[in-house]
């Protein structure tokens, strides 16, 4: 008769926790911030590279990594057509506008699809955390892409995330996902920074806020779920004109209104971590 196994400790279970999701800084960095929504369309990229550069406009050394393996779109918005070098062992990012970047998008031709199961997305991941030539960085904004799928538990389990911000359109149906998006980090022991209500609102020629998308959604979630609000981005067409033209807001009229938004964000992000 075999003998009964011992109840593990709960120290033990604790233990044994830990490395089996111990998580890694990404070289050449010291703050990882990751922009995230379970939604798509409600304008993720757009953020995570006026924060990149409204961070850099403090002074801060920056990188931005696209992690939308099915979607990348940081080569249009910083209009990089050129390929990364590598020495065969490391590739090295691409500088634009003073920001280091790196994405699947420097790798093939714009219109070729990713056609990849889960493996190879995660293997794409690993590369561009421990095989990219990052190099002294204050941060790392890392585009993610939608979902709760094989690139968000990549980064939540095996890297040190010291930060995600969650971005939403303040509809019930972008709301929806992102509450998902949530419970996931938090599951997952990452740290929420706060949420962003983007698209918030149109400012019409007559100075009146018109709310496209439904008012207050966003700021309601963030009360549910205990996180901080950071701020409201209102629509803007100069938005996805300057990001179409491959260089963003932030960086072709850093006095412009929104642009003000990023810049005073960078500042808090900045007061937290440095």
């Amino acid at each position: 008769m075999s003998e009964k196994k011992p109840e593990l400790s709960d120290a033990m279970k604790r233990k044994l926790e830990s490395k089996k999701f111990s998580k890694n800084p990404i070289l050449g960095t010291k703050f990882t911030i990751a922009i995230s929504s379970a939604k798509g369309g409600v304008g993720k990229s757009s953020f995570a590279t006026n924060l990149a550069l409204a961070l850099k406009k403090i002074g801060l050394k920056i990188g931005l990594l696209d992690a939308d393996i099915y979607g990348p779109s940081v080569p249009k918005m910083f209009g990089i057509t050129e390929k990364p070098k590598s020495d065969g062992q490391k590739l090295e990012p691409i500088l634009k506008y003073d920001i280091q970047c790196m994405s699947i998008g420097f790798l093939t031709d714009q219109q070729t699809p990713m056609i990849w199961r889960g493996p190879m997305v995660t293997s794409a991941i690993k590369t561009f955390t421990q095989k990219v030539n990052w190099q002294n960085l204050d941060f790392i904004i890392v585009d993610m892409p939608p979902g709760t799928g094989d690139t968000q538990l990549t980064f939540s389990q095996e890297i040190k995330i010291d930060g995600a911000i969650i971005i939403s359109t303040p509809q019930e149906v972008a709301l929806l996902d992102v509450k998902r998006g949530i419970k996931m980090f938090d599951k997952l022991g990452v740290k929420i920074l706060g949420l962003v209500d983007n698209m918030s609102y149109f400012l019409g020629d007559d100075g009146k806020k018109y709310n496209i998308f439904g008012k207050g959604g966003v700021k309601k979630t963030a009360e549910e779920f205990k996180k901080e609000f950071l701020c409201e981005i209102p629509i803007n067409p100069e938005i996805g004109k300057f990001g179409d033209e491959g260089k963003p807001l932030v960086e072709a009229n850093s006095d412009h209104e929104i642009s003000k938004i990023y810049i005073n964000l960078a500042r808090k992000i900045k007061e937290i971590y440095l």
